[in-house]
């Protein structure tokens, strides 16, 4: 008998780890594009708008978690109230964010090692770590949890050396100026997906719920300490960044060591150090998002949506297909730092669609199973209805001030990317009328763990 069960080996500070970790690197790069969209206020009161639905969603979320504790996650919620179908939907916009972010963040590891030694090849370095974390992944949960926990931790501190130095030197004139607030309301709009990077892939600690030792009392601890160190941080990198000048002139793809750079000089020591530093966050956030996405794809394999080897499981109790398959796809994408940007926002995009469907799954599941064993209660329906109000908002958003205006250059050709991720769909939903037979329990009944 072939083994599909994963094992139980995580407690609070592990999943503390892997949801911080997934997100952590969101502090490091990425989020100050958003300056050129909506000026400093306008990213700020992205950032609030980003803050509420988070804190919202992960509340609402761990209802979820703590109800079917399943690697699946979102497909698992999805295909409880909503059908296999939904739970297909579900999974494949879980993928689209978990596939394509991690190769985005590699593209920025190799920018930030060649930075730092600017005779190395930044194409290699992406590719190398990349591959490495597939192979680190393969030690088992506990291992790679450990791992994830240290680089987290690397990470925290490298930003507590920033706010340090930073916070004496921050000046009001970078913060309220002529620039502070571009494009009024649509600046503020167009600003959200960038903002939305300083918390993408909280959610993705779900995916390792099977492996917590007790989900029911620990999902909501790992979760709730998660939102609130992001929520902290998210706005002191926002401040300090800002007020060194950071909002003013071309964005960098390492925006922290710019902004002491310029208090301290380029080549000091502490802009180096947390260059440096910088590092860990991006490979926590690789690592941590390399383990949700094979999660998700072996719930997928193990509830009939994929082939039945993406769910098989080696000696360490890792799904070595789901890692593997999904991970090819990544390096690949990661080939090229021309894709970068696109990669993010098709992530982002990913994700949204998958909060929404999230947030509908929970009233659905209220109505449908009033008397389902929720260990953890949100606040219903106040907090979820915000989270789902927002979501559709921020969905919105990044459809229109995204996914419109942005091209994916492939075979020569510049591809506008609403026409990717239209066909993405496409094939998945002709992929599950040809192909797809559920297994008989659905998804989000399949393993549920007391």
């Amino acid at each position: 008998m072939e083994n599909h069960e994963l094992k139980k080996t995580l407690k609070p500070i592990h999943l503390w780890a892997i949801a911080v970790g997934m997100v952590i690197s969101g502090q490091y790069f990425g989020w100050n594009y958003g300056f050129e969209q909506g000026g400093i206020m306008g990213l700020a009161i992205a950032s609030l708008l980003v803050i509420v639905f988070f804190t919202c969603f992960i509340f609402s979320y761990s209802e979820l978690s703590t109800s079917i504790p399943n690697a699946g996650g979102p497909s698992a919620y999805a295909a409880r109230a909503m059908g296999p179908f939904g739970g297909f939907i579900a999974g494949i916009a879980c993928l689209l964010e978990f596939v394509f972010a991690p190769p985005a963040i590699a593209v920025s590891t190799g920018a930030y090692v060649h930075f730092l030694i600017p005779a190395v090849e930044p194409v290699y370095v992406t590719i190398g770590v990349f591959v490495f974390f597939i192979l680190i992944n393969l030690v088992g949960m506990k291992g790679a949890a450990l791992i994830e926990l240290g680089a987290t931790i690397a990470a925290l501190i490298g930003l507590a050396i920033f706010y340090a130095a930073g916070l004496p030197h921050v000046k009001m004139e970078n913060l309220v100026n002529a620039n502070s607030f571009i494009g009024g309301s649509g600046g503020v709009m167009a600003a959200i997906p960038f903002a939305i990077w300083f918390f993408l892939a909280i959610e993705g600690g779900a995916m390792a719920a099977e492996e917590v030792k007790n989900p029911k009392r620990d999902i909501p601890r790992g979760f709730i300490s998660g939102i609130l160190t992001l929520t902290a941080a998210t706005l002191l990198t926002l401040f300090v960044t800002a007020g060194l000048g950071g909002g003013i002139g071309k964005p960098a793809d390492y925006p922290l060591p710019q902004a002491l750079g310029s208090v301290y000089g380029q080549g000091s020591w502490l802009a180096m150090s947390v260059a440096i530093i910088g590092l860990f966050g991006l490979i926590a956030s690789l690592h941590g998002i390399i383990i949700g996405y094979s999660r998700q794809t072996y719930a997928l394999a193990r509830a009939g949506y994929f082939p039945q080897f993406l769910a098989k499981l080696n000696s360490k109790s890792v799904p070595v297909w789901g890692l593997i398959v999904p991970g090819a796809i990544g390096v690949i994408c990661a080939g090229s730092a021309d894709f970068a940007n696109a990669l993010i926002l098709l992530a982002v995009f990913g994700a949204v669609v998958m909060y929404v469907l999230s947030m509908i799954s929970l009233f659905i599941l209220r109505v449908k199973e009033p008397n389902m064993e929720r260990p953890f209660k949100v606040a219903f329906p106040v907090v979820p209805a915000i989270a789902l109000l927002l979501g559709l908002v921020f969905l919105y958003c990044v459809i229109r001030y995204s996914l419109m205006t942005t091209s994916l250059p492939l075979f020569g050709m510049n591809v506008p990317l609403w026409g990717v991720v239209v066909v993405i769909f496409a094939v998945a939903v002709l992929y599950y009328l040809v192909r797809v037979k559920p297994a008989d329990a659905p998804a989000g009944e399949s393993t549920v763990l007391d």
